[in-house]
């Protein structure tokens, strides 16, 4: 080892000690086998876990478990500039974009926040001020509704009873029965949409996207203006986004990742 006169950091040490446990296991770990497997203390485990928890670094799951969370997705990005995944979708997002002079985004749900993992700027001059890495509350917009669609149905009835429905412009819904509905109906139409119900003057269309993983629920949307999209092109943009998901989809049947 080549000496540089740096003090090694143990905290450093068994940070990486976690995440190294973690990514070899099938499964999420809770602390007390991340503390056993480690021999770390207990408390020193439950504190680098909770850390790295508020980082988006882990994220918690169902009795009191840990796996990866969705930044890690992001530093992979910054990393490489983009994952294999990315790199296979956003040719797709670029065709979207080309078609319809929207803003294309891709995200994956991290909770109650959907993730933007990549997107393509509208061709426009006037653009949303969304960007990789950006959380967006998952009951919110065409995304979270897309997102949500691809839960189960008790599931999805799980987080509407536990969350309050927020109201983002005066098109907000904020009945809980009448958000399942439109939920539910992009389950069966595979496309949802979103006219001014997350930001004033904005309409969204979004496709779920299954990429045939079990830890990962995504989406793809395009935004605008609502004075840049015409009313009789809203049938034709929405066909043509389900359109290009299919392709990815059946592009994703093939490879693995």
């Amino acid at each position: 080892m080549i000496k540089t006169g740096y003090k090694r950091v143990p905290a450093i040490d068994k940070c990486f000690g976690i995440l190294d446990l973690l990514s070899k296991s099938k499964d999420p770990l809770g602390i007390s086998d991340i503390s056993k497997a480690l021999k770390y203390n207990r408390s020193t485990v439950f504190n680098m876990v909770y850390t790295l928890v508020d980082h988006n670094i882990l994220e918690k799951k169902a009795h009191n478990k840990f796996q990866f969370g969705t930044k890690l997705y992001i530093l992979s990005k910054a990393a490489n500039r983009r994952s294999d995944l990315i790199k296979t979708i956003h040719p797709y997002l670029e065709a979207i974009n080309r078609k319809t002079r929207l803003m294309v985004f891709l995200g994956i749900r991290s909770g109650l926040r959907a993730v933007i993992i990549d997107k393509v700027d509208s061709t426009f001059d006037i653009k949303v001020m969304s960007e990789v890495g950006m959380r967006i509350p998952l009951l919110a917009g065409a995304g979270g509704k897309a997102l949500l669609s691809q839960l189960p149905e008790d599931e999805i009835e799980r987080i509407l009873a536990k969350n309050k429905l927020k109201k983002f412009t005066a098109f907000s819904c904020t009945d809980k029965a009448k958000y399942k509905s439109m939920v539910l109906a992009t389950q069966k139409t595979g496309i949802a949409f979103d006219t001014e119900e997350y930001i004033e003057g904005i309409q969204a269309f979004a496709v779920p996207l299954n990429l045939n993983r079990e830890d990962m629920v995504a989406a793809i949307w395009a935004v605008g203006l609502k004075s840049q999209i015409k009313t009789e092109q809203v049938e034709s943009f929405a066909a043509y986004l389900k359109d290009m998901v299919k392709r990815i989809e059946i592009q994703f049947s093939v490879l693995r990742f």
